[in-house]
């Protein structure tokens, strides 16, 4: 079985540290840390992740500007990101997938069962955002 790979992009290194190891440790992944939103871009492309999992709030960069920004380059422009982030609660976020720009978000902290299952359904495409008329044509 080939490991997906997964680039985890959050200014906490204790965090991706965590989720690394915890990935890892299913034997299902291959993750790889990014600690700096400007080196994002040259890791995704040396990585060449599966999936990105990306903070929302940065000291040096916003996670949504980050993301538009992957999803100009061609690289990483078909790499589904889901984004983790702080700013909404668990019961808030209630048991449907929030979106933010067209991808998905889970609050921190998130259990490893929870990540998995929703990195897994990403990957299947049950989160993907809708097709605009436009990228359909």
């Amino acid at each position: 079985m080939t490991k997906k790979r997964i680039l985890l992009v959050d200014d906490d290194a204790a965090a991706t540290g965590l989720l690394k190891l915890s990935l890892e440790g299913t034997g299902c992944y291959e993750a790889k840390e990014e600690n700096v939103a400007s080196r994002v871009l040259a890791t995704g492309r040396s990585f060449k992740p599966d999936l990105i999992v990306l903070d929302v709030c940065m000291p040096q960069a916003d996670g949504g500007d980050v993301a538009a920004k992957i999803k100009k380059d061609r690289t990483l422009q078909d790499v589904p990101i889901v984004f983790l982030t702080s700013i909404v609660s668990e019961e808030e976020a209630g048991e449907k997938p929030l979106m933010r720009g067209g991808h998905p978000f889970l609050p921190k902290p998130v259990n490893l069962p929870k990540l998995v299952r929703f990195i897994e359904q990403t990957l299947a495409g049950k989160h993907a955002p809708p097709l605009s008329s436009a990228s359909a044509s």
